[in-house]
């Protein structure tokens, strides 16, 4: 099972997310490109930071919504959304070249990463975006009966798409997120997320009704930038590690 964590979301003088004590206990980084979060001087200290620790990089895209974190619906065209795919992929492939290492996978974000899993026109573009510029890059999609579709997609650009889960996030019955808009979205309990982070690797969890689903994923999300992040991830490996689950990168999962 691979652990992965979205990074390098600082940017100029606001600070954002515990990425140096996080990315102690990672195997993949999913690192902002500018576009909703970070800027030049940051992706360039997170790629190194990564690299430092031996950690895999990924490039994580979004919608040009600064002021809105990239949480925001934004209604473009596949054209402009496979372009933005590439300009910022090809940000972070810079400097992971300059800094002698690699770009692995991508993880889009936000609503951008919501949408596309609900819509295979959004989710069509970001495929041929990603395989045009590197069929061997890994596509990280949500995990769960969204899967389906965007494996699919992914198949027909012949990527290797990677399943993800979040278990410091709520389900619904259906095996989406509840909207982080609603109360209990976001789980901060170290022990609960440790247990669903646990039960994901056997390929289920527990949704907001209580009943149990399926929910096959190849690597796990933890963010760094929620209260006590340092101890869920912390909490999540030792709980993964003592049940014998090997924590790897994501090109070692698939």
């Amino acid at each position: 099972m691979d652990m992965n964590c979205d990074m390098g979301e600082s940017f100029g003088v606001y600070q954002l997310g515990l990425d140096e004590e996080v990315i102690k206990f990672i195997t993949s980084a999913n690192i902002a490109c500018g576009w909703h979060a970070g800027d030049p001087l940051v992706m360039r200290k997170t790629v190194q930071m990564a690299k430092e620790n031996g950690v895999a990089i990924g490039a994580h895209p979004g919608f040009p919504d600064l002021l809105g974190f990239g949480r925001r619906n934004m209604d473009c065209t596949s054209e402009e959304i496979r372009d933005y795919m590439i300009y910022q992929i090809g940000a972070m492939q810079a400097f992971a070249k300059a800094l002698g290492t690699k770009v692995e996978h991508v993880k889009a974000h936000g609503n951008l990463y919501l949408m596309a899993s609900s819509d295979e026109k959004i989710a069509a573009p970001i495929a041929e975006a990603i395989a045009g510029i590197d069929p061997d890059l890994i596509w990280v999609v949500l995990g769960g009966t969204k899967g389906n579709m965007l494996n699919e997609v992914g198949k027909r650009s012949r990527l290797r798409v990677a399943y993800e889960g979040f278990p410091d996030r709520a389900y619904t019955p259906e095996g989406t997120l509840v909207s982080r808009r609603q109360p209990g979205a976001v789980i901060k309990d170290p022990e609960v997320v440790a247990e669903r982070a646990l039960m994901m690797a056997r390929g289920k969890v527990i949704a907001v009704d209580g009943k149990e689903i399926p929910l096959r994923v190849h690597t796990l999300c933890v963010h760094g930038d929620t209260p006590g992040a340092v101890n869920l991830v912390k909490r999540i490996r030792e709980k993964l590690t003592a049940e014998k689950v090997e924590i790897v990168p994501i090109r070692k999962v698939l």
